[in-house]
């Protein structure tokens, strides 16, 4: 049972567990079979993450890819035994879009066995590689029902130039397949709908900004917020990648040094929990 300090709102607190190698951003300039021979740094910068979350006694949810799962058993039982969530990021972070519906379900299935058979526990969230669920596959919610998840939370209701659909729904809902779909937290400033769940716009924005838009969101909406991040975004010795656009290199690298004093701000100024939990999933309508 989530223990809460009934004066503060709890948010949930989620990691998208996949290496620097394997973010969208660097799909054309490294391959998928050169991933084995690159040096692998999500198990320690996980594991680094998981000791700031059991300092502080936070209880976070961990989308992870199949891929790690498969080469960093002990980290996903690690998870497990602390008690955090275990959640699917599907297998080899291939984006929704770009995927037909079989290929789709054969790598998502692939990814809950495995952090089912390693966790020993139900695998029942989902998050899609770079939010990529929109009105061109919608047909992904049914396969993930199908498949036994209780809810995903992969859509982003913003602008952006990688994925989002501004019209979906802000807040959490349930699909007519019984499915709950948890957007990303946005924040509304007049007839704008901005992004506050996180990723890079935490290392975008200075601190104090971000802080000041998740307590104006505390004060305006009754639902609990999301934050996500990955954990190479505490790892700024991590390889540099050569051959990326400016504005590939901007968005991935920017601010990696200052992250984690950052996380650690922002673990001290709200309450945070698992995904489950904070927004009390259960199977029933």
């Amino acid at each position: 049972m989530l223990q809460v300090d009934p004066s503060k709102k709890v948010h949930a607190m989620t990691i998208d567990v996949e290496d620097y190698f394997q973010v969208s951003a660097f799909e054309n300039v490294i391959a998928r079979g050169d991933w084995d021979r690159l040096p692998l740094r999500v198990a320690d910068n996980t594991n680094n993450l998981l000791d700031l979350f059991s300092e502080s006694d936070i209880k976070a949810t961990f989308f992870i890819l199949g891929w790690v799962a498969e080469r960093c058993p002990d980290l996903i039982k690690r998870m497990a035994d602390d008690g955090h969530e275990v959640a699917c990021h599907g297998y080899g972070h291939l984006r929704a879009t770009e995927q037909t519906e079989t290929e789709f379900r054969e790598d998502v299935k692939k990814s809950k066995t495995i952090l089912e058979e390693i966790s020993g526990k139900p695998v029942l969230g989902y998050r899609a590689p770079s939010f990529s669920i929109n009105d061109s596959n919608r047909w992904v919610f049914d396969t993930l029902r199908d498949l036994g998840f209780l809810y995903s939370s992969s859509t982003y209701p913003v602008k952006h130039d990688l994925y989002g659909v501004p019209s979906w729904p802000r807040f959490k809902y349930r699909l007519e397949n019984g499915l709950i779909e948890i957007p990303m937290t946005t924040i509304k400033l007049g007839e704008k709908t901005l992004p506050i769940s996180g990723g890079g716009y935490f290392r975008l924005f200075p601190y104090p900004l971000s802080r000041y838009l998740l307590q104006r969101f505390e004060r305006t909406e009754t639902s609990p917020g999301i934050f996500y991040m990955h954990p190479w975004e505490i790892d700024p010795d991590q390889p540099k990648q050569q051959n990326i656009s400016f504005k590939t290199r901007f968005r991935h690298y920017l601010n990696l040094r200052k992250h984690k004093g950052r996380l650690t701000k922002l673990i001290s100024d709200f309450q945070w929990g698992r995904m489950d939990q904070v927004f009390e999933i259960t199977d029933s309508v």
